[in-house]
């Protein structure tokens, strides 16, 4: 059993900024996610997509937005366990006990919980099932990968079309497959690739799935029509994600549906635990990375004074430490 002050469950930019924040506080941290990388949704979803409402940026993308924020916490040494899920709360001396799935134990001063949507899994593509090898991807974390390839794109939201804008300049060509006739995704996100050499295929849906060990094609069936087989080097299927608390739910937390009810201290109904960012629920609540942000510090200056209660609330600003 090892001891740290803040336990961060979830790698995502409220955490990375809480590990900061812990940092500057002179706590010692270890950062938790079932991900294999920092960055929670942003490195999983749209590690290319810009970002537009950070403050202080007028525009970044989202790899970018990961990188700056681990650059910021990497002076206070945080202990990064990534590719390992948070698993079991329980209490030792009146202080949090966290199990990870690897068996190790942490003894906490505090946990904070800064797990976005919780633990999310791609919606499967059924075409997929039957094809063992690579060449199937469902978020692409490096956009270089897919370069000069002819790219199958499934689905019919925001990702699918974020996904074609960003590969259109890139790829050798780029298909984009939705089962039905209208978009989820923005309409202006829709008519900018209607505007490239972007092919769109509605009301299809992919069969089969071609290739010996890596994708080489696929038969696309058209509804009321017939079935056309295209090249594709990768397919991106961009059908959503499904999400739940996973362990969380069974850690005795006030809930509402999959967000974890705080005060205006960012304190759970569980002593010591502490939650920020998307995860959260409380009266006026706005799902955003800078309100994230500022909740990451709340929860932090909080929790504290709960590890040491000479400690002041306020810690003074930032500047004038340096």
């Amino acid at each position: 059993m090892r001891e740290v002050d803040v336990a961060i469950v979830g790698a995502g930019p409220a955490g990375l900024f809480a590990a900061y924040y812990a940092g500057f506080r002179g706590m010692s941290i270890a950062v938790i996610d079932a991900l294999p990388e920092a960055g929670g949704q942003v490195t999983a979803m749209y590690p290319e997509k810009v970002i537009y409402d950070v403050a202080g940026f007028p525009s970044i993308k989202g790899r970018d937005l990961v990188a700056n924020l681990v650059a910021q916490a990497a002076p206070f040494s945080p202990e990064y366990l990534l590719g390992t899920r948070a698993e079991k709360l329980s209490y030792v001396d009146g202080r949090p006990l966290l199990g990870l799935a690897t068996g190790e134990e942490l003894h906490c001063g505090s946990i904070i919980i800064t797990g976005g949507l919780g633990s999310f899994t791609p919606r499967p593509l059924p075409a997929a099932d039957a094809f063992v090898g690579e060449g199937i991807v469902f978020f692409v974390p490096r956009l270089a990968d897919l370069a000069d390839q002819d790219v199958l794109i499934v689905g019919g939201g925001d990702s699918a079309f974020d996904w074609a804008l960003a590969l259109e300049p890139l790829a050798r060509s780029v298909t984009l497959v939705h089962r039905r006739e209208k978009f989820r995704a923005h309409a202006s996100t829709v008519a900018r690739v209607r505007d490239l050499p972007v092919r769109i295929m509605v009301n299809a849906e992919v069969t089969t799935i071609h290739g010996d060990g890596r994708v080489a094609g696929a038969d696309i069936t058209v509804k009321g029509g017939g079935t056309e087989t295209v090249r594709a080097d990768s397919v991106v299927a961009a059908l959503g994600f499904t999400a739940d608390l996973g362990p969380l739910a069974e850690w005795g937390l006030e809930l509402d549906k999959r967000h974890i009810m705080v005060d205006s201290t960012m304190a759970t109904n569980r002593p010591r635990i502490f939650a920020a960012g998307d995860i959260t629920e409380y009266p006026g609540k706005v799902r955003l990375i800078a309100t994230g942000f500022g909740e990451a510090a709340t929860a932090v200056n909080n929790a504290a004074i709960v590890i040491d209660p000479a400690a002041h609330l306020f810690p003074g600003h930032s500047s004038d430490a340096g």
